[in-house]
């Protein structure tokens, strides 16, 4: 019975990581490619995609909470006690890898998908280190260390947003901020007039968003109660690459997981586009020094990742639909380490960045003469 419904929630897995590949494939959607439109040509186009589908994340993820269908206390996005400075550190680590590598690690997976050799190389050294954080050679150290750095939450609450603002004013205001969340991305999103027009990328957003909370649905329906207190999940593309490789390598029984089963299937969709677009071709590194900044991309975000619990869909829209406290300070250092990244790969350095901006600002506040 344990193994069969396993075994069913790895289809599922595979179902929701396939048509999440197909959908980003087909929209050309990268978050590596929302944050570095954003941050450095002042169009949010894409990141206001990702906006909607955490909007939509939102809605539908409370709306099963406030159910009682899911318990935000057995996920692993609203622990008693927040690891802050692991997630800094591993979120920050995570960006700067984002940046070398040119997408996340869904991203590369999409590439991998398309026959881009550079993904499969990505996507194994990702799996490898991020396994070895897991539960190999780098385990003790995040465990015993960085790990122990935690900020307890007050008896009785977890460390969610809904959960400790219901605690502070006295009643339950999950659906308040649920709705008052989701509604505002989701406005933020169509209230530009340029994504209206762009009928590609509204659907990848609203679809990415169902498929968060469909992620939910499947791990908490599809669980048996004679195995143990049920672990819902949903997307994310860290720790479940190393599962992934590890399955592949030494236990055949691991690929009974769903988040196993999501890592072959966004493969399987993106495959899928690219031949539906005739865009399926073998593609591999141009030069050795392409090869050594993903190899080095590939480390960081591969430890980066578990260290700041999940990547920019595992931490950006399965906790962000949870309204997990771990959420803003991931995402925010995701944002920062692609931004210092960029500074390595296109200004020189992060001193060189930080000099040329201060020069700029001391430029426009000097008095004219």
């Amino acid at each position: 019975m344990q193994d069969m419904s396993a075994w069913i929630q790895a289809l599922g897995g595979f179902a929701i990581g396939a048509v999440a590949g197909f959908a980003v494939r087909y929209a050309r959607l990268c978050t590596f490619g929302a944050v570095e439109d954003a941050l450095m040509g002042g169009d949010s186009r894409r990141l206001r995609i990702f906006g909607l589908a955490l909007g939509i994340a939102i809605l539908g993820t409370q709306a099963l909470v406030i159910a009682g269908v899911l318990d935000p206390e057995q996920t692993t996005f609203a622990p008693t006690a927040l690891p802050l400075v692991s997630i800094l550190i591993g979120s920050v680590m995570f960006g700067m890898g984002m940046a070398m590598v040119g997408t996340c690690g869904f991203g590369s997976l999409v590439r991998l998908g398309t026959g881009d050799l550079r993904g499969l190389i990505v996507v194994l050294v990702l799996g490898a280190t991020a396994y070895a954080t897991l539960r190999g050679v780098f385990s003790g150290f995040r465990i015993g260390v960085l790990e122990n750095l935690a900020i307890t939450m007050p008896e009785g609450a977890t460390s969610e947003i809904a959960s400790l603002s219901s605690r502070a004013v006295g009643f339950n205001v999950r659906a308040i901020i649920a709705a008052v969340a989701g509604a505002a991305l989701c406005w933020f999103a169509l209230g530009d007039p340029r994504l209206r027009r762009t009928p590609r990328l509204l659907t990848a957003g609203i679809v990415l968003g169902l498929l968060i909370v469909a992620g939910w649905l499947v791990t908490v329906g599809m669980t048996d109660d004679f195995a143990g207190p049920p672990r819902p999940q949903s997307l994310t593309f860290v720790s479940t690459v190393g599962k992934a490789i590890f399955a592949g390598l030494l236990n055949v029984s691991s690929f009974a997981d769903f988040g196993v089963g999501s890592v072959f299937g966004v493969i399987a969709g993106s495959c899928t586009a690219a031949w539906w677009s005739d865009e399926l071709r073998w593609e591999a590194f141009d030069d050795d020094h392409e090869m050594r900044r993903h190899l080095s991309g590939a480390v960081l975000m591969g430890i980066g990742g578990i260290l700041a619990g999940g990547c920019t869909i595992g931490q950006g829209l399965s906790a962000g639909s949870m309204l997990a406290l771990s959420w803003p300070f991931a995402v925010g250092g995701m944002v920062l380490g692609a931004r210092l990244g960029i500074a390595i790969l296109v200004d020189g350095s992060p001193r060189d960045m930080i000099m040329r901006s201060w020069a700029t600002l001391l430029s426009r506040d000097r008095p004219l003469k």
